[in-house]
Parts: structure tokens; C-alpha cells; sequence
């Protein structure tokens, strides 16, 4: 039996897809290569190329693989172009999902990984975030990904399909070949190293009069192979137990934007010059999450313990990546 992972071509479904094979499970990707391109793909994995919504495709895999489960990770992800093109964002992370998922729940599939985000939080009541606070998303990339947990759970309720939704706080780092390529770049990690490595000029930062110490967003940093171990321990959790979950997969500990920025300035010697810019819309200003669903009930531990032994993957593979490219 096969489990079927979309967007594996991406930077955290090309790491979990690699992990679940080290691990000796069947993987096949769906990756319609929109976000990513095919050399990101792990080696020896069986790939099919196309959209989600596809019916003509999804009926061709289905018809094609044993399926016993599915990892969704397909989706956009920029707050920032959620903001100005909410549009897109309902249409691609929530519609065509709904459609997705409806196939393969009407062919049998009951076992459902869902790659979800801290931003169904918006602004916390609370530090740190556990699964119980209210769901009040700042943005639409936030909200979409809501929706499909209501969707996900309202089809728990009329059937025997269960879910794992896990969300995220800032996926960072690298593994082996797998770091983070996004075109253009927007998360925090590569960008700075982009200026360590000479190819941007310097890091803005997008506000420095948030509610917080030193005034710039406080976020929760994960490592990439972290995440992708809590994927496969959701699976595991699935296989066993007849009862959907709302995972976080946070550290517990938050770093600002300017914390970032020193330590990847520790970790590359490089200057970073900084530059102030007007805050952008639709950011909460401090992200941290409570991981005591996720050690408690999946037996997730992380591996990668400190911000600065993330950044220290991350300016291995871009650098060996510059470096190549010369």
C-alpha cells in the first residue's frame, strides 16, 4: 500500500516523501510543478504530474497505485499574496482540495495527513498556542487552510474518514538536498541568507513597532526534518487509532525577526545590513506554540533543538548551492 503525497516536489513535501522512503514506506507524489521543479523530487519515487482537481488524472492514479493514505501539502503560501490575491488563494488551497479529497474519500481512502499552519490562529490570546485557542485567521492563506479543517472534520462527523492536521510554526532549515527554493523567496531564513551571500543587498524588515521586545514579530522556528518526522508519525497514528487529531508543531520558544538576523550573522560572519520598511498586513505580532499534543500522543521529539543549529542547515545548502551554480 502506497501513501499519495501532493505537492512533494515542494520544499517540505520533497523532505517528508524522503524521510517516509528512508523509512521503507511507498510514496507516490503528485506535483503539478507550478511552485517547484522536478529535480526536487527524491530519487525513486514514483511521480505523477498535474493539478489536483484533475478527475481524469486522480482517477488514472487511482486506478494505477494501492492507495492507503494521502499527505496534502499542495497548496500557496504567502500571507502576503494572500492578502492581495485572496481570490487565488480560496480557489487553489480550499476549492480544489475540497474537490481532491471528495475523489478519493468516495474511493475508500480513510486516512488523511493535512498540512496545515499556525496562521488559523491569528492574533494569540495566549503564549504559548495550544490546539484548544480560538481560530481567528489575520489573512486568507490563514483562513483557507481553516476552512479545509472544518471540511475535514464535518466529513468525520457523517463517516469513518480521520484526519491529523498539523500545524506548522515556521518551517526552517535544510536536509540533505531538500532546503527551501521558493521563486521569488519570502521567508525569513533564506532571504538573510540571501544577503550573507551576496545576492541581495540587505534583509527589510517589515515593522519594528509590534508589541514585542525589540519590537519585530516573534515567531516559532522548526526544523524541516522535524516536520517531516511528525508526518510520519501521524500516518503511524492513523494506522492504529480511529480518532482525528489537531496537531502543533512548534518549539515552545520564540524568536524575533532581529534574533534571526544575529544568528545567522553568528553563524555565516557576514554583516546583514537591515533596513526598516511599514509593517505588512495580515501578520500577528508573536507566534509560539505549546508541542504537548504532538510529544504526548504522537511520540514526536525534535531533533534540531537550537535556532542557531537550524540556520547552520540552511547556510550548508544554500551555500553549496551558490557555490554550484558559479
Amino acid at each position: 500500500m502506497s501513501i499519495l503525497l501532493t505537492g512533494g516536489a515542494g520544499y517540505i513535501g520533497s523532505t517528508v516523501a524522503s524521510i517516509l522512503k528512508d523509512e521503507g514506506e511507498e510514496v507516490i507524489i503528485l506535483d503539478n510543478l507550478t511552485r517547484s521543479k522536478k529535480e526536487y523530487l527524491p530519487n525513486g519515487i514514483k511521480f505523477y504530474e498535474g493539478d489536483i482537481d484533475d478527475i481524469s488524472l486522480l482517477e488514472k492514479i487511482y486506478n494505477e497505485e494501492k492507495i492507503d493514505a494521502i499527505m496534502h501539502f499542495a497548496a500557496f503560501i504567502e500571507v502576503g499574496e494572500s492578502v492581495i490575491e485572496p481570490y487565488r488563494y480560496y480557489e487553489n488551497n480550499f476549492s480544489k482540495a475540497i474537490k481532491f479529497f471528495n475523489y478519493f474519500i468516495e474511493k475508500g481512502i480513510k486516512k488523511i495527513i493535512f498540512s496545515s499552519t499556525a496562521a488559523v490562529y491569528g492574533e494569540p490570546q495566549y503564549i504559548p498556542i495550544d490546539e484548544n485557542h480560538i481560530k481567528n485567521p489575520t489573512n486568507p492563506y490563514g483562513m483557507s487552510k481553516l476552512f479545509v479543517e472544518r471540511f475535514l472534520e464535518s466529513v468525520e462527523r457523517s463517516s469513518d474518514v480521520y484526519h491529523v492536521a498539523l500545524r506548522y510554526f515556521n518551517a526552517s532549515g535544510a536536509y540533505h538536498n531538500f532546503g527551501e527554493n521558493h521563486k521569488p523567496e519570502t521567508h525569513l531564513i533564506p532571504i538573510i541568507l540571501e544577503v550573507a551571500l551576496g545576492l541581495r543587498d540587505k534583509i527589510f524588515i517589515n515593522g519594528d513597532d509590534y508589541d514585542t521586545v525589540d519590537g519585530t514579530c516573534i515567531r516559532d522556528y522548526i526544523h524541516v526534518y522535524d516536520i517531516a518526522k511528525a508526518h510520519l508519525l501521524a500516518y503511524r497514528y492513523l494506522s492504529n487509532n480511529k480518532q482525528s487529531l489537531k496537531v502543533n508543531l512548534g518549539s515552545g520558544e520564540g524568536y524575533s525577526i532581529l534574533d534571526i538576523i544575529e544568528s545567522c550573522r553568528k553563524v555565516t560572519g557576514a554583516e546583514i545590513p537591515v533596513e526598516i520598511r511599514e509593517r505588512r498586513d495580515g501578520d500577528p505580532s508573536t507566534l509560539i506554540a505549546s508541542s504537548n499534543t504532538a510529544e504526548a500522543v504522537l511520540g514526536w521529539r525534535r531533533e534540531y533543538l537550537t535556532v542557531d543549529a537550524i540556520i547552520e542547515s540552511a547556510w550548508k545548502y544554500h551555500k553549496e548551492k551558490f557555490e554550484s551554480s558559479k
